[in-house]
């Protein structure tokens, strides 16, 4: 994990979605979406034009080998990088119509972030790690501590407020991983294998965590996994190949 990345996820503000939105319209939309590496006979085409749909409200998985193009559509959804070709549209704003600064914000305004190594602050406790995004944006500490308790306690987590990383399993770090990625109401969860370091039983528990906070908060969650096991608790899989859509199906979420 990047020094970036780590920072994303732990300043990524998010803001809830519009009033009046129904769970039809789409909070992700990626046309033709392409992205290269290289010049010349060294250009790696990690994406070749991929489209879809991600619904609000909605838990789709990504499914692929590696080097399939997961974690780089990711990354571009995200607005950690910029595509070679194509469109995307997060919660109706079109990340090709903004700068650095634009997407700097839109990453903090809309979007939290969850990643496959966790990257919580070793020294912070584990309600200090869930603050630090409302710290970012000046949160009222009476108001940061209400809703810090009231996270751990969705994550299973209440009564480990004050063990910092060191102290908790790995599963239990990505709990809190995602409490902070809920800490400012995203709109949008993005994340990149996050059940990649823990055991099939752990795994399949986050998972299960994810599924639980998209119908108790109505967060739409875009998460990339290798593990078959676990599809079937996403609403929808988009199967990648090779940087294309080769596959979509709707699960029946166990």
């Amino acid at each position: 994990m990047t020094q970036d990345q780590a920072a994303t996820a732990a300043g990524s503000a998010t803001s809830p979605a519009e009033a009046g939105t129904t769970a039809t319209e789409p909070m992700v939309t990626v046309t033709d979406l392409r992205r290269s590496f290289g010049t010349g006979e060294r250009t790696v085409h990690a994406l070749r034009g991929i489209s879809f749909t991600v619904g609000r409200g909605e838990l789709t998985a990504l499914k692929g080998r590696s080097g399939s193009g997961k974690t780089t559509l990711l990354n571009l959804v995200g607005g950690l990088d910029s595509p070679t070709g194509g469109s995307i549209a997060i919660d109706g704003t079109e990340l090709g119509g903004l700068n650095e600064d634009g997407r700097l914000a839109l990453r903090r305004e809309r979007i939290g972030f969850v990643f496959q190594s966790f990257g919580l602050i070793p020294m912070l406790t584990a309600a200090e790690n869930v603050g630090v995004p409302m710290r970012l944006r000046k949160v009222d500490s009476a108001e940061r501590e209400e809703r810090t308790h009231a996270l751990l306690a969705l994550v299973g987590l209440a009564d480990h407020a004050n063990q910092r990383p060191g102290e908790l399993s790995g599963g239990q770090q990505q709990r809190v991983a995602i409490a902070r990625a809920l800490a400012n109401e995203p709109g949008l969860i993005i994340a990149d294998e996050p059940t990649g370091q823990l055991d099939s039983e752990t795994g399949r528990s986050i998972m299960e965590l994810l599924r639980a906070v998209v119908r108790s908060e109505g967060v739409t969650v875009l998460v990339a996994t290798h593990d078959p096991t676990l599809m079937g608790l996403a609403d929808r899989v988009i199967e990648l190949r090779d940087g294309r859509v080769i596959e979509e199906q709707a699960e029946q979420a166990a």
